[in-house]
């Protein structure tokens, strides 16, 4: 359809001709997957920060690494066209979109690869770039009761996404980010080379596509590493006014052996008011359970701070062994008394809390919403400058979403 002096005509020779596009790129990759004129669905042309909005020459649900070789291969053969490896679309400043180029649309590749491994001893699943995490995590645990064993917070990203970038949780402090776990990768390169890389094989691309943002190729297959997932995880969360306690408590958890802490340790800053997006009613687990304000000293000022923990078992755990060992990593830390709220969830159910939230905020209609996001990573020495900076000053009166703040590593 075409806008005519305010009339809507059809122009039938417009839209043929645009078929005949289509066909004859199609045939001249020689795809097994698909390929759509322009943006028809309207996904390549938006991303999840919303800020941006160009229109891809055309959208490719490619069928594997052939044929985003090839699609690959015609571009860097053609003088300014640009390609783009769309996952989930999570990113926010228009990176998984190609104004006039090719969106590959690598969720069609999700299904392609899911296999157990044994490196050296330890177990691996190998899996699509284009699979998304939540299905990795729910297949490897229902089948196999294995798990990867480092996260990002939300996991309806793909893996080839989140590897290109880092993939940052509260288990990083043990086991480094998502980046870091990985010990192979299917890679095509920005020439439309199909490659097998590890630290041993062509370790340069290797490292170099781990985290580079998709500047050294698209990830088409990923080895990641698994460990026995439990069964259950203690939800705990812990109030505090001060943020170098916070951060004392927070670094101390991070610092101990893996059998002397938590198994995630992450946090959040909150406003000291009753907001029920940044303040108060953000914390509890327990939708039972209320903020109770008055535990707060007088002392405390316009943002608060809470660690939040998690604590494995098994099933077969007695609770009151889970109820010892939680009261003894916590005995020590400096949170307010009367501000701890936990609950006891699936291990499934806990990785996919953000889940949760998106269903919430999908109702709420603000899913779709602009969303910027900004990530940082600040020295232990400069932390609690930027604490009475931006948090209590420049943010103390919220951003309309979180404001994530937890301890690495460096070592990690």
């Amino acid at each position: 359809m075409i806008a005519c002096l305010g009339r809507i005509v059809h122009d039938s020779d417009a839209e043929s001709k645009l078929d005949d596009d289509v066909s004859t790129i199609f045939n001249s990759l020689n795809l097994q997957g698909s390929i759509e004129n322009g943006d028809v669905s309207g996904i390549a042309s938006k991303d999840f920060g919303g800020l941006y909005s160009v229109k891809p020459l055309y959208l490719i649900r490619p069928s594997g690494a052939e044929d985003i070789s090839r699609v690959v291969k015609a571009a860097a053969g053609t003088p300014h066209l640009t390609v783009a490896a769309r996952g989930n679309g999570h990113s926010i400043n228009g990176q998984a979109m190609a104004d006039g180029g090719y969106v590959i649309d690598m969720r069609s590749t999700g299904e392609n690869h899911f296999k157990l491994l044994t490196v050296n001893g330890s177990p691996c699943i190998d899996v699509s770039g284009g699979a998304l995490w939540e299905d990795v995590l729910r297949r490897c645990v229902s089948r196999f009761g294995l798990a990867p064993r480092s996260w990002t917070d939300y996991l309806s990203l793909t893996v080839g996404g989140t590897l290109s970038n880092a993939g940052v949780s509260g288990q990083a402090f043990r086991y480094g980010p998502q980046t870091s776990n990985v010990t192979e990768l299917e890679v095509v390169t920005g020439k439309g080379d199909i490659t097998v890389c590890s630290e041993t094989q062509n370790p340069e691309l290797f490292f170099g596509a781990l985290g580079g943002l998709g500047q050294f190729g698209i990830i088409t297959r990923a080895r990641v590493k698994l460990q026995p997932a439990p069964d259950m995880v203690r939800w705990i969360r812990v109030v505090y006014a001060e943020f170098e306690e916070f951060t004392r408590d927070a670094e101390f958890l991070v610092s101990q052996k893996e059998d002397e802490s938590f198994d995630y340790v992450e946090g959040f800053v909150f406003c000291n008011n009753d907001d029920p997006v940044n303040g108060w009613p953000s914390v509890q687990l327990n939708p039972d359970q209320e903020f109770n304000p008055a535990h707060l000293p007088q002392t405390a000022g316009p943002v608060l701070y809470c660690l939040e923990l998690a604590f494995h078992y098994r099933n077969s755990d007695q609770p009151s062994t889970v109820d010892m060992a939680v009261s003894r990593l916590v005995r020590g830390l400096g949170f307010m008394d009367g501000l701890i709220s936990q609950v006891d969830v699936s291990y499934v159910g806990f990785l996919l809390r953000v889940k949760r939230a998106e269903q919430d905020a999908k109702a709420n209609g603000v899913w779709d919403n602009p969303h910027p996001w900004l990530n940082l990573f600040v020295s232990k020495s400069d932390i609690v400058d930027f604490d009475r900076t931006v948090f209590k000053k420049m943010v103390k009166n919220g951003i309309g979403g979180p404001m994530l703040i937890y301890p690495l590593l460096r070592s990690k």
